[in-house]
């Protein structure tokens, strides 16, 4: 496992991170930061944003919490506003907020299918159009973290697989749509990530178990992800574009029924 280190890979930059207060995005955040990068992070609740925003600091970058629900697109332009208001400009967008459970589908409401939608596919377009006129300005990187489970027919995942399937074909539409305004649009597909709260509330001791059986014999850290990040959003993937990078170690290739049951 890589050890994360400080470096300039992004400094003068600027990023937003929704769902930057926990998790994988808090993670991606904080090595945006060790790296020089300035970050905003939001979230639907101030107190999940506070403590990453003082440890962000901490690395020596301006960093700022501003709580929003990506699902209100006022909302979330008046974030994006007050970011650029506070640190300039926008370089980078991370859209990392989402929301899960697990339900089969014949025990799932319209409401909870159309709440994960919301928050995943709706969410990662709102943010996306918010920042787009501050990108076009000098040129930039989104990226849209996405999941490997609609890659495997997940069972119980029906409207989490659905809403990552609609983040994957937005990314590779807007790479087509904003790549002439110097934009680049990405996505990472994690598999089961060790420490977070999607893995203890999303699978079982067996579906784990199972997953340590992958092609590299183990789950993926945080830092697995964030390092996926730092390079897609850095200079090093400047002509990469349209690309959901899957960081699972393989898992996916294996078998649709390890995170399932």
């Amino acid at each position: 496992m890589t050890t994360m280190y400080r470096s300039d890979l992004l400094k003068n930059r600027v990023a937003l991170i929704t769902g930057g207060g926990t998790g994988i995005c808090r993670g991606i955040a904080l090595a945006f930061a060790a790296h020089g990068c300035d970050v905003a992070i939001t979230s639907r609740k101030s107190e999940h944003l506070d403590p990453t925003a003082a440890q962000l600091r901490a690395l020596g970058v301006r960093a700022m919490a501003h709580a929003a629900d990506v699902r209100d697109p006022a909302t979330i332009n008046a974030a994006v506003a007050d970011v650029v208001a506070e640190l300039g400009r926008i370089d980078i967008l991370v859209n990392g907020a989402a929301g899960n459970f697990i339900c089969r589908a014949e025990d799932l409401s319209p409401n909870g299918f159309g709440t994960v939608v919301d928050i995943d596919l709706k969410g990662t377009f709102n943010a996306s159009k918010a920042a787009l006129p501050h990108l076009k300005k000098q040129g930039g990187s989104v990226l849209n973290i996405s999941a490997t489970l609609p890659y495997l027919g997940t069972i119980g995942q029906v409207h989490a697989s659905a809403a990552k399937a609609g983040v994957d074909s937005l990314t590779r539409t807007l790479a087509c749509e904003w790549g002439p305004y110097g934009i680049r649009v990405n996505g990472i597909a994690p598999g089961p990530v060790e420490g977070t709260e999607g893995v203890r509330r999303l699978t079982t001791e067996e579906s784990r178990a199972g997953a340590l059986k992958g092609p590299l014999g183990r789950l993926a850290a945080v830092e697995d992800i964030a390092n996926a990040a730092l390079y897609l959003s850095s200079e090093a993937a400047s002509f990469v574009n349209g690309v959901t990078l899957v960081v699972d170690g393989g898992l996916w290739l294996r078998s649709a029924r390890v995170l399932g049951e």
